[in-house]
């Protein structure tokens, strides 16, 4: 399935288990499982995820290949999560796979089930995902996931730390912004490294490449940064280097992401910062994708 975009989500990502979540959190395992047992006929509400992937397991075609495929993964056990496949079957959506793993950790089967892509919202989870070399986010709630009749998802991607490595955003934090316009003026013609993200735009990009058409692709991107000239140059000859597809390239030199979003219309976002996720998150699906990154 080289050509299918494979999406690994927790279950606190697809469906509204925060109540639940808190019963884990305050009483244990033992009584969140008897919770879900005895519940497990009743309808779960959808969760900050669920319209995105609703949108995206639409757009596939019976017997074509699939431009997506979503797996449930879940630190679950069985038993709990028989109320979450009930309500898969409610919404019809057609998810067929799933990693339950009674508490252990998700992230050595992401690779195993060949996921490009891992939404959750557990911190702990994401960042075991991306030291496994998966892209992943954490969620951040927001009520509007009514997605279901759109006909191509739009994501957007930050630049350092995300789709690039963190090379450059350690020369901001150290030395400040002219320190790191000199530097990035100086190494224009050198591709920046592949940040966590640079796997799942290939991936994209691939899709892209089956539709010669830019308008009827069922993908759409687009880069969103803070950089803006001279920190510009390098950033369009690596993603040269690298052979990809972005459809819009956004340099915003430090002002207000939400308002390029909501008019590029992203179904969802991922960028590293707190500060620009918290803000996009007021009118689009945002993931924070957290970074190792250290001020010194």
């Amino acid at each position: 399935m080289d050509n299918t975009l494979t999406i690994g989500i927790s279950t606190r990502a697809l469906f509204d288990l925060e109540a639940e979540h808190e019963i884990f959190m305050r009483d244990g395992a033992g009584a969140y499982v008897d919770y879900q047992i005895h519940h497990e006929d009743e309808v779960l509400r959808p969760g900050p995820a669920f319209g995105l992937i609703e949108s995206l397991l639409r757009l596939n075609t019976p017997g074509d290949t699939p431009v997506a495929e979503v797996i449930i993964m879940s630190q679950n056990s069985a038993d709990a999560a028989l109320r979450i496949f009930n309500s898969v079957d409610y919404y019809g959506l057609d998810i067929k796979r799933a990693a339950l793993t009674t508490g252990r950790s998700i992230a050595p089967y992401l690779l195993a089930y060949g996921v490009d892509l891992y939404l959750s919202a557990d911190e702990t989870d994401v960042r075991q995902a991306l030291e496994a070399g998966v892209a992943a986010g954490i969620i951040l709630n927001r009520e509007d996931n009514n997605l279901a009749t759109i006909e191509q998802i739009r994501i957007a991607f930050d630049g350092d730390c995300v789709l690039f490595s963190d090379e450059a955003e350690r020369i901001y934090q150290t030395e400040g912004i002219e320190a790191f316009g000199s530097y990035e003026k100086a190494n224009a013609t050198v591709p920046l490294a592949r940040g966590p993200f640079a796997n799942l735009l290939s991936t994209i990009s691939t899709i892209q490449g089956l539709y010669p058409d830019a308008d009827v692709t069922p993908i759409r991107t687009a880069l969103v940064t803070a950089r803006m000239a001279p920190a510009h140059e390098r950033v369009i000859r690596t993603l040269r280097s690298w052979n990809v597809r972005i459809d819009e390239m956004h340099f915003l030199g430090g002002r207000d992401k939400a308002r390029v979003l909501k008019a590029f219309g992203a179904h969802i976002f991922f960028d590293d910062s707190v500060e620009n996720t918290a803000q996009a998150a007021n009118v689009v699906l945002s993931a924070r994708v957290p970074s190792y990154l250290k001020v010194v």
